[in-house]
């Protein structure tokens, strides 16, 4: 009786610890529930911050671009207001100079011509004398 009464009472035990064990269990998961929740919050708040983050980001790109855009417009509008206005004495500027240089080149080319025409004479006549000299002798 004894013999029966030991295994009636590991039997017992038994029924105990398994009903312990699923009870600790079920606390186990259910004490892992707010970490697990936590967790998850966690991803989805770190989710919606980078796609806030993203597209702000994208949207001050696009907005600086615009407005980089405008500004090289409107320096390139710029340019060409200013470029028109001073075009026109620029041409002037540059047609006087070359008409100047033009002039100058002219007239001292002229001058070379008739230094070059000088020089030839000379020669010719020193030739001729030296030719006179030779035949005297």
């Amino acid at each position: 009786n004894s013999a029966f009464r030991f295994e009636e009472r590991l039997r017992l035990l038994e029924t105990s610890f398994n009903e312990y064990r699923q009870t600790n269990q079920v606390d186990g998961d259910v004490s892992a529930i707010p970490g697990i929740v936590h967790q998850y919050m966690d991803q989805q708040i770190n989710e919606a911050v980078r796609e806030a983050v993203q597209t702000q980001t994208d949207q001050l790109q696009d907005t600086l671009q615009r407005e980089n855009d405008e500004f090289l417009r409107d320096i390139d509008e710029n340019m060409k207001n200013v470029l028109k206005g001073i075009l026109p004495r620029v041409e002037e500027s540059v047609n006087a100079t070359l008409e100047a240089e033009v002039l100058t080149r002219s007239s001292h080319s002229s001058k070379t011509s008739y230094a070059v025409a000088a020089d030839l004479s000379e020669m010719e006549l020193k030739k001729i004398l030296i030719e006179k000299m030779e035949g005297n002798r």
